[in-house]
């Protein structure tokens, strides 16, 4: 995909100055917050709290873990202090208000221990009761949820789609990323729920086409119930929306949290010297913990949005942004106006093909900073953003020891001077503060692109991010230790082996694609306006992206949402999923129920080679690089229907996601 610009403001620009800092605001866009003057390294790191259990009786409860986990809309100190708050959405056990917090405080779970939630959608005024709208514009152009839609309607595209931004009730649905998982508790993207408003408009749809959920017997309006059997290795999981066609903004608006397996074979690291146990760097937060608890084991998610001047969220609500343009510089049909065959566009008016913030937020502050001791610390990272390829390097070169990635450790410890973390990836690091001085300041730094990542050199193939802004992470300050560190060294780690997959039965093939228009040609003026020409050959682009399959000739044959299923796995099949990338991007895939191998890579035409030492433990998420097939080698143990897709959220909202079933 071309290069995403982001755009501040329009033509007319005026400067506003509130509490010492520039706002720029343009007239035909929100305003929004010039990331040079936000001051960096002001707030402290939030390290999330553990998520409280809901106390519950009854037979079918015991061995269990229960929580009763909603979401709502709240305002947060995301911005330094001093600086508006911003009104942002996160999930909170509705048992223990003062929880709600985004990120979401995290769920600690034990391996065979089954995890059971009651999500519940509670986007709705607390004091009347009425549904809240969206914070952000949803394209409802696009396949999607579709609430309006009615029972016949629901999760389909309109036939008469309406330009504007939804403002309708918000429809959610949960995922546990990387959860191996019966498909009733895998929050499918059909499977949304509406909450239980007193103002749901006749005739709206209040739950999706595959609502389900693993108790049936909850007919609480506005909830469903989903059971996690936490049958797999120990890992770094997270939970997130998955609604159809607006993952990107409900995800962006802020609900999402870790999910820490422990325990079981998978968690037994041993001391290569001793022979015995190992001891990695913690503890991390736990239910009961005292105030002033120290941590050693700290989950970080870093994502990059961008602000208004109000402190709310900005997130484009035309196709513009993406331009780099103004609208009046954007001049073609959108849907659902009539294209150059006289049929209606098929480009979307509101959904961008990517999103790029220009600021950093790490657990729900703006580039904080985090006081670490002389000693060794374990970093649960996530990169959460909706399109962002994160590089990350200390800014005094010291290496990551990476130990563990999506799906839990890695055969043995990988030393690394950078760190590539794609969108939904997750990478288990030590990094080692012992002999640095004290009163030293690191600045975690990002030097991946501001722009879509296709591999390659940072700084050779592609520019690396603004140094000032989003080449910026976080920042560590090393300040006096309060005692012995306990934790075994790096080298002496002996990690546990990933659990074997077996041999594979059946190799499939599949593509990833881009689309442009079909009835929409244009012409790019000198000053970069986009203009409509009919007799033009030159197609608007991009108009979504798109999973497929391999025609005859080997190209790439992309398929929608709504298209018949072609991967469909026997159960208890051990497949390899060939994946061919036809587009000029990475792009990260994720296959839903499985944690997988990564076989090799090979560019077309040319000759396979190894993945990197840091992919190969099991995986969930893969960047398949342009122009290369990505193997992959996975078991598919749990009958029924699930997905697989990109996650860059805006294109997996936009038909590059399909469903694929497990068994007859």
């Amino acid at each position: 995909m071309k290069e995403a610009k982001l755009l501040r403001g329009s033509t007319v620009l005026f400067i506003v100055l509130l509490g010492g800092l520039a706002w720029s605001a343009g007239l035909s866009m929100a305003a929004t917050v010039d990331p040079m003057t936000v001051p960096k390294f002001v707030d402290p790191l939030t390290i999330p709290p553990a998520m409280p259990k809901t106390v519950k009786s009854g037979a079918s409860y015991k061995g269990v873990d229960y929580y009763e986990i909603a979401v709502r809309q709240f305002n947060q100190q995301i911005l330094p202090m001093g600086l508006p708050k911003t009104k942002i959405w996160g999930y909170g056990s509705i048992n223990h208000p003062k929880t709600f917090n985004y990120p979401s405080y995290t769920i600690e779970a034990k391996a065979e221990k089954p995890v059971r939630v009651k999500w519940i959608n509670d986007l709705k005024d607390p004091k009347t009761g009425k549904f809240l709208p969206h914070l952000l514009p949803v394209d409802q152009t696009i396949h999607w949820a579709n609430p309006p839609g009615g029972i016949d309607g629901r999760d389909m595209r309109p036939m008469e789609p309406d330009p504007t931004p939804y403002t309708g009730p918000v429809p959610m649905v949960a995922h546990l990323h990387g959860s191996h998982v019966q498909p009733n508790s895998d929050g499918y993207p059909e499977a949304w729920w509406l909450p239980a408003a007193t103002n749901i408009p006749a005739g709206y749809a209040t739950i999706g086409s595959h609502y389900d959920q693993f108790d049936n017997t909850n007919t609480q309006p506005g909830t469903a119930v989903f059971q996690y059997p936490n049958t797999q290795q120990a890992a770094t999981l997270w939970f997130h929306d998955h609604s159809l066609g607006m993952t990107r903004v409900n995800v962006y608006a802020g609900p999402a949290g870790f999910y820490l397996l422990r325990g079981g074979d998978g968690d037994k690291v041993k001391d290569k010297l001793t022979k015995g146990p190992a001891i990695l760097p913690g503890p991390a937060p736990a239910l009961g913990d005292r105030a002033g608890t120290k941590y050693y084991e700290i989950p970080i998610v870093i994502q990059d949005k961008s602000f208004n001047a109000d402190g709310s969220l900005f997130y484009p609500d035309n196709r513009a942004f993406f331009e780099g343009l103004t609208i009046d510089q954007l001049l073609i049909p959108f849907a659902p106006q009539l294209g150059c065959d006289g049929n209606m566009s098929d480009v979307a008016p509101i959904w961008n093909p990517e999103f790029f913030g220009d600021s950093i937020v790490v657990n729900g502050k703006t580039w904080p900073f985090l006081k670490v001791e002389q000693r060794r610390y374990r970093f649960r990272l996530l990169n959460a953003s909706d399109s962002r390829f994160f590089i990350l390097k200390l800014s005094n070169d010291m290496p990551f020891y990476q130990i563990g990635a999506d799906g839990g450790f890695l055969p043995s410890p990988v030393t690394l001077n950078t760190l590539l973390i794609g969108p939904a990836e997750r990478a288990d690091v030590i990094v080692d503060f012992t002999n640095v001085p004290m009163n030293t300041n690191i600045v975690l730094q990002n030097i991946g692109p501001d722009e879509p990542f296709g591999g390659g050199v940072p700084g050779t193939d592609f520019p690396m991010a603004n140094p000032d802004t989003t080449g910026q992470i976080m920042q560590f300050r090393v300040v006096a230790g309060g005692g012995a560190d306990n934790s075994t060294p790096v080298a002496r780690l002996q990690l546990p082996d990933p659990p074997a997959l077996g041999f594979p039965t059946n190799t499939r093939q599949v593509s990833l694609n881009e689309a442009e228009s079909d009835n929409v040609f244009i012409d790019v003026l000198d000053d970069g306006s986009i203009v409509l020409n009919c007799a033009s050959e030159t197609r608007m682009g991009p108009t979504q992206a798109r999973l497929g399959i391999l025609d005859d000739q080997g190209n790439g044959l992309g398929l929608l949402w709504m298209d018949d299923i072609t991967e469909n796995p026997a159960l208890n099949a051990t497949e390899i999923w060939e994946i061919h990338n036809f587009t000029e991007d990475a792009h990260p895939i994720h296959i839903h129920l499985v944690q997988f191998q990564i076989v090799e890579r090979q560019p077309f035409g040319g000759d396979p080679y190894l993945p990197e030492a840091w992919e190969s433990g099991r995986k969930d998420t893969v960047i398949s690089y342009p122009g290369e097939i990505t193997r992959v080698k996975a078991k598919f143990d749990i009958p029924g229907l699930f997905v697989w897709h990109c996650h860059i959220l805006s294109h997996e909202d936009n038909e590059m996601m399909r469903p694929y079933r497990v068994g007859p």
